[in-house]
């Protein structure tokens, strides 16, 4: 239902996001991914991945660890429309080079985050 409005209000141009929250019990393949998705992987009550597409030029799944008792970490929340903010900010190592923050769903770059150059997009 929280997904439904959360889509209707961005058609309408009254929400503005660029990631949802669907929470799952195991780890999924990069095409069990969708664009615009945060799959948040919780098992068992712990919570284990967060795994979303990345926002710059490369498309590669990015799977960001949530296990307190493992390094590093990263924390995620999300809002009743399902809106995620990830803490702390993303720092991809690959050619991309990309480096954001995720608040209510909203992908915002770091002064250094943008691609410097194209990278082609992985195959999903």
């Amino acid at each position: 239902m929280h997904r439904k409005l959360a889509k209707v209000l961005k058609a309408l141009g009254l929400l503005r996001y660029d990631l949802l929250v669907r929470r799952v019990s195991h780890y999924p393949r990069s095409d069990e991914v969708e664009a615009g998705e945060l799959v948040h992987v919780v098992d068992g009550g712990v919570e284990k991945w967060a795994c979303f597409h990345c926002p710059g030029a490369c498309g590669a799944m990015i799977p960001l660890n949530l296990n307190p008792k493992r390094r590093p970490r990263w924390s995620v929340k999300s809002d009743w429309l399902l809106r995620p903010s990830i803490s702390p900010s993303v720092h991809q190592q690959n050619d991309c080079a990309c480096h954001f923050w995720i608040r209510s769903g909203r992908v915002d770059w770091c002064a250094d985050g943008r691609p410097r150059r194209k990278v082609p997009r992985q195959h999903r």
